[in-house]
């Protein structure tokens, strides 16, 4: 066995170890066929992030305190929308992005919970691409609509995507041999066969899907990923390559909480294998998300971007052969 492999083994190990409980004495419902009932619109929106902040690098957990002051400004901040900087053209405010203005209930400084520093472990080479990917957003060619990445093409941006907090709202129905998980951003419907068989052999952008029941937890493992880490402006760590496997757990612990759990293990990102663990809500209120249904993902409609990118980018070919900057013009 690899090092790398026993490796993933033990952050898994440690990972359901350490996992606290969530149950609130309420009985989670089942289907009129016995499995659990995993059915419902469910967000994750928090404000808890991903990675832990730099200012709590040794704090694994928030005060009552700390939580109730960052939910507080939170609140207040809510429907500001701020001038945007000189020279940035602006973006969506906060009624758009939605995200949330509560932690997640056991006030975690981080949703990552294996490393225990709470950070991705990225190699040297993906840490880099991580800290331009941060300053430029985007790279490469743009000669024509094909060099435009997947999700400025309305496509998708990768998986997982439970509490992203932009369309945060994920609609999951079942029947005794499917589970389907139809996320709000991009429409992304993610269908998982529970019947037993083999993993197909053909790549795919969100992977190759299957699942089954450990108990009461459904466990969803993706593979075959297509690499599409130069096509994708998504989170560094969200782009595919062929090396990717990703393991979620899916385990309703009440009527309105669900404990959503993912392990990913992709040597040609990353050191080691890494988790996340975060309670989704049917009680989007609660959470401080706006309560409503899914809605249509309409981005293709007036999708100007792309007439923009190309455009933009014919123009910094002009400069770079006459020696001006169209943008002074």
């Amino acid at each position: 066995m690899s090092s790398y492999r026993f490796a993933s083994l033990v952050v898994m190990f440690v990972f359901l170890w350490l996992a606290p409980p969530f149950a609130t004495g309420q009985t989670p419902p089942r289907t009129p066929w016995g499995d659990p009932d995993l059915q419902g619109i469910w967000t994750g929106s928090t404000l808890t992030p991903l990675e832990r902040p730099k200012n709590f690098a040794e704090k694994e957990f928030l005060t009552e305190e700390e939580a109730a002051a960052l939910e507080q400004r939170a609140d207040q901040n809510r429907y500001v929308d701020r001038a945007p900087r000189d020279g940035d053209p602006g973006t969506y405010n906060q009624i758009w992005f939605d995200p949330g203005t509560r932690i997640v209930p056991d006030r975690r400084t981080a949703l990552i919970v294996e490393p225990l520093d709470g950070l991705i472990p990225y190699t040297q080479k993906m840490r880099q691409r991580d800290q331009l990917q941060r300053v430029y957003r985007v790279s490469g060619a743009r000669n024509s609509w094909v060099d435009v990445d997947t999700g400025e093409r309305c496509l998708t941006d990768g998986v997982p995507m439970f509490w992203l907090g932009y369309n945060p709202n994920h609609q999951i129905v079942q029947t005794a041999d499917h589970v389907v998980v139809l996320h709000e951003m991009f429409r992304d419907r993610r269908i998982i066969p529970l019947a037993g068989r083999p993993h197909g052999t053909i790549r795919q952008w969100n992977g190759d899907i299957r699942g089954w029941w450990d108990g009461d937890t459904l466990v969803v493992e993706s593979t075959h990923f297509v690499d599409k880490t130069d096509d994708r402006w998504a989170a560094t760590w969200r782009m595919p390559t062929e090396t990717m496997h990703l393991v979620e757990r899916f385990t309703r612990v009440s009527v309105d909480t669900l404990v959503y759990e993912f392990t990913v293990t992709d040597p040609e990102k990353f050191t080691r294998p890494w988790s996340v663990r975060i309670p989704l809500t049917t009680n989007q209120e609660a959470r401080g998300v706006t309560q409503g249904p899914l809605y249509e993902y309409a981005c293709h409609e007036g999708n100007y971007s792309i007439a923009n990118v190309l455009s933009g980018a014919r123009t910094e070919d002009l400069d770079a052969k006459t020696g001006t900057s169209g943008r002074s013009k």
